[in-house]
């Protein structure tokens, strides 16, 4: 009887001890934070996934516990979707009831297709979310490039263009990382694979896509603009891309004289072999999708018909006849 007594007297105290614990750790603050995060929670998201993404973020010590209280007060079922702004330690509790009350007002940008890195900085900026230079420093920064496995030669190409909700309080490295992850998300293995079927590694199908989302204005003709180059990259032509040439220029002018195409630049695909060392801007989804899914013909060349579609040829003289008839019509 006495050792009964013991061992229910040595159960509750365990029990006590265990609740104790988890009052403190439930009502403590949580880790410390250095500067604001924007935490999200997506429509429909299970709370299991969110406390997860609150541990690997940094802002709770015991997502099973968290997961547990919430449950058990019934805010699992609470929380509400949007964008978060965490400036301080919070206890579980206290982000329990934050995921539960009115989501913080977060600002739309809208990055369109065919910008370069530079562009997508400046427009960043001008929305209000960063200095140009604090964006410009994380992207010169090889450690940072690294922790994303972006190529050592820089970022161009992987800022992916779509439409973000961003709080102002976001600091610049979390809006790149979204942007690049979100790339991630898009240039899917299965894309990598059909890459590597034309011969193309990863890296060269991003920078196709690039010269895709430069050359065709025309959602019809990206297959077509993707054959044009693929099949020039087969027979060892230089690809000849006008955007190409103009890669690199601070002044703005679009316009192209015959010394342009001569001079010889690092992107210039009228003086060097194959395709640009990088690509020459960020590509959209349907310039990704177009570049490892080529149309199956066999044209070689096309010619801008000066509407934004152009007209696409198999041989150099029926190109040549193209150019003169088009020049012709614009006189």
């Amino acid at each position: 009887m006495r050792r009964a007594l013991l061992v229910v007297l040595l159960v509750l105290v365990v029990l006590a001890g265990a609740a104790g614990y988890a009052y403190l750790a439930l009502f403590r603050p949580g880790p410390p934070v250095s500067e604001p995060i924007v935490f999200t929670v997506s429509e429909g998201e299970r709370f299991g996934s969110i406390a997860a993404d609150l541990h690997a973020r940094g802002l709770v010590r015991h997502p099973t516990l968290l997961r547990l209280w919430a449950r058990v007060t019934g805010r699992d079922r609470q929380v509400r979707a949007g964008g978060f702004v965490i400036a301080t330690a919070l206890s579980p509790d206290a982000i329990l009831a934050r995921l539960t009350s009115r989501p913080d007002a977060l600002h739309e940008v809208t990055i369109p297709e065919g910008l370069t890195v530079r562009e997508v900085i400046a427009t960043l900026s001008a929305a209000g979310l960063g200095a140009e230079e604090s964006f410009q420093c994380l992207l010169d920064d090889p450690e940072f490039l690294a922790s994303e496995d972006l190529p050592a030669a820089g970022p161009e190409g992987y800022l992916f263009p779509d439409t973000y909700d961003f709080s102002f309080a976001t600091p610049p490295d979390r809006i790149l990382r979204t942007m690049i992850r979100r790339f991630r998300q898009v240039f899917t293995p299965e894309l990598v694979a059909k890459a590597s079927t034309l011969g193309l590694t990863a890296e060269q199908a991003v920078t196709l896509a690039s010269l895709v989302e430069e050359e065709a204005q025309r959602p019809e003709e990206r297959r077509l603009v993707a054959a044009v180059f693929v099949n020039r990259l087969r027979r060892g032509m230089p690809l000849q891309s006008d955007p190409t040439v103009l890669y690199g220029r601070d002044d703005g002018d679009r316009t192209i004289t015959r010394a342009d195409l001569r001079r010889a630049t690092t992107h210039n695909t009228y003086t060097i072999p194959g395709l640009p060392p990088t690509p020459i801007a960020n590509p959209g989804r349907a310039a990704l999708e177009a570049a490892v899914d080529p149309a199956p013909v066999g044209f070689l060349y096309f010619v801008a018909r000066g509407d934004g579609s152009h007209e696409f040829t198999a041989t150099l003289a029926e190109h040549n006849a193209a150019v003169a008839r088009h020049r012709r019509a614009a006189h």
